[in-house]
């Protein structure tokens, strides 16, 4: 039942944010959408690499049996890198913003693409 919350959550999130980028006509609120879609695929993949009664994959030599469950650290770490990009991408995805509005004087879509062109 819980990781069915969280696959509906992260489905959710990539909905709402692909829904903000396609009809927001401001830059920022696109920009808020990609980092929506971002959490929400960064919630996927922690749900879907997530192990029932497992552990962490930190063991000796004599603690390996057949019983052992163990949570498989890729997703983590793919995660974690996503989250480290999905940042930066945010970062420069705003500095493009503020040289958009120093240049256009708006943020809106529409008239960027009006005043261009």
């Amino acid at each position: 039942m819980m990781m069915t919350i969280n696959y509906i959550a992260s489905f959710f999130l990539i909905v709402l944010g692909f829904y903000t980028i396609v009809t927001k006509y401001n830059i920022v609120k696109t920009v808020i959408g990609l980092s929506i879609v971002d959490y929400g695929v960064n919630l996927l993949i922690i749900s879907i690499g997530y192990v029932p009664g497992g552990t962490a994959p930190i063991f000796t030599e004599g603690e390996i049996n057949q019983l052992s469950y163990f949570v498989d650290p890729i997703p983590q770490a793919l995660t974690l890198t996503s989250i480290v990009i999905g940042a930066c991408v945010t970062a420069m995805s705003m500095s493009l913003v503020m040289k958009l509005h120093e240049s256009y004087g708006t943020l809106d879509t529409r008239e960027i693409r009006r005043l261009h062109g």
